[in-house]
């Protein structure tokens, strides 16, 4: 069972917490979370692009010349493909690009990801954020006394309008919630700083 240092907002050890093994401490898998991710990314698509047939395109209604000896490859419309202003030839049309995975591959994909945070010791644990006001400077202080550098995911149990006003203005943190947490985000920020209360929640929801 993995063990992890807390901290305060101030930077200090308070304590420490022992990790539930079946979400942080297994083995990633890098297949599954990848097929995740994939299919993420492709739910994300809004699949509006279009292109207009020959069908479709204005003209060309009469044909160009007649059939036999102009000497001039035969035509049967200046909408055809190969023409200037012609149609497209096997271009997009809108479609959805949406598809389902497993929902128990979808939780295996967090748990590898939850687990290789903690493996490359980029999981920071702070007892609480007990903000009383939206002010950026302080998300800035508490980032910098936890010494988390870089692109940093904060990971809350529930919404909190002064935690997450603090940071939104702060290039490379994003605010997130447990139930909506996802694998694009896990991979995108290098840092995942998560309070008390969101690991107990994750090891309700993950374990």
């Amino acid at each position: 069972m993995p063990s992890i240092d807390v901290y305060n907002v101030e930077g200090k050890k308070v304590s420490s917490v022992d990790l539930k093994e079946e979400v942080f401490g297994i083995e990633p898998n890098e297949a599954v979370v990848h097929s995740v991710l994939v299919n993420y990314l492709a739910n994300q698509r809004q699949g509006t692009q279009s292109t207009k047939t020959r069908a479709e395109v204005r003209g060309g209604g009469r044909k160009p010349w007649r059939q036999k000896g102009t000497g001039r490859a035969r035509q049967g419309s200046i909408r055809a493909p190969q023409w200037i202003k012609g149609g497209i030839a096997l271009g997009p049309k809108p479609r959805s690009y949406k598809y389902t995975v497993n929902k128990k591959e979808k939780r295996l994909a967090i748990r590898s990801l939850l687990s290789s945070k903690v493996l490359e010791n980029e999981l920071t644990v702070v007892d609480t954020f007990a903000f009383n006001e939206i002010k950026t400077k302080q998300m800035v202080n508490a980032l910098n006394n936890l010494k988390v550098e870089g692109k940093s995911l904060i990971l809350l149990p529930e919404k909190n309008e002064n935690v997450q006003k603090s940071a939104r203005n702060i290039e490379g943190v994003k605010t997130s919630l447990v139930n909506t947490i996802n694998v694009y985000d896990l991979l995108k920020y290098k840092n995942l700083v998560v309070t008390l209360d969101t690991v107990k929640k994750l090891e309700e929801v993950y374990a």
